[in-house]
C-alpha cells in the first residue's frame, strides 16, 4: 500500500517538476522583486540623450507585470511603450502602418524604432527602440524577446548593408559575437512635439 501511495504521489507531481522544467529552460530563471537579471543582457550605462527615460521606465515596468503574471513579454508593447510610436499588430507590418503617419528613413536616431523586416527566421518581423547612435555604422537598441521573454538593453547592431544605409545589420546577441544578417526596413520616428 505504501509503495502504491508513493507511486502515486510520483505520478501526481511528474506534471507539475516537468512543467516547471520546461518552464525555466525555455525563459531562464524567474525574476524576483531585486533581480533584474532577466532584463539586461548588456551591462548597464547612462541613458543617451534623445531616450525618454519616463518611457523607458514604463516598458520596463510592463514587462516586469507580464513575467511576474506568467505571461510572454513581445517585442511590440515594449517598442510601443518605450518610443511612445502607437502602432499595434505583428512587428512585420510596422513599416507599411507608419507611412503617413510617423517619419521614415535609414538614418538612425536615439528613440526610433527599428523595424526589421519578416523572415523565415524572424516570420513576425522584430521591431527595437534605438538607445544610442555610436557611428555611422553602430548603434545600440534596446528591445524585448530577441532572447526569448527577455528583454535587452544597450545591444550592439552593425550595418552591413553594402549601400550603408542599414537595410542588413548584424546583431550582437552574443558578448563578442556578432550574429546573422538580418533585413531591416528603416526607422519610424516619433512625431516631433510642436510648441
Amino acid at each position: 500500500m505504501t509503495k502504491s501511495l508513493l507511486s502515486m504521489n510520483w505520478a501526481l507531481k511528474l506534471p507539475l517538476v516537468l512543467g516547471l522544467a520546461l518552464g525555466l529552460s525555455a525563459c531562464g530563471e524567474a525574476p524576483t522583486q531585486s533581480s533584474k537579471s532577466f532584463l539586461n543582457f548588456a551591462s548597464a550605462r547612462p541613458e543617451p540623450e534623445g531616450i525618454d527615460p519616463e518611457r523607458k521606465a514604463f516598458a520596463i515596468a510592463m514587462a516586469k507585470e507580464l513575467r511576474a503574471r506568467g505571461q510572454r513579454v513581445w517585442c511590440v508593447p515594449f517598442a510601443r511603450n518605450a518610443s511612445g510610436i502607437e502602432i499595434r499588430g505583428n512587428a512585420r507590418t510596422w513599416w507599411s502602418q507608419a507611412e503617413g503617419v510617423y517619419g521614415r528613413g535609414h538614418t538612425p536616431k536615439p528613440g526610433a524604432v527599428m523595424a526589421f523586416t519578416g523572415t523565415r527566421k524572424l516570420p513576425l518581423g522584430h521591431v527595437a527602440v534605438v538607445s544610442e547612435v555610436v557611428s555611422e555604422r553602430e548603434i545600440r537598441i534596446d528591445h524585448a524577446n530577441w532572447k526569448r521573454n527577455q528583454l535587452s538593453f544597450g545591444m550592439t547592431v552593425v550595418d552591413v548593408s553594402p549601400k550603408n544605409d542599414w537595410s542588413a545589420v548584424r546583431v550582437m546577441s552574443t558578448p563578442g559575437q556578432l550574429g546573422r544578417v538580418y533585413p531591416v526596413s528603416g526607422f519610424i520616428y516619433e512625431p516631433e512635439t510642436r510648441s
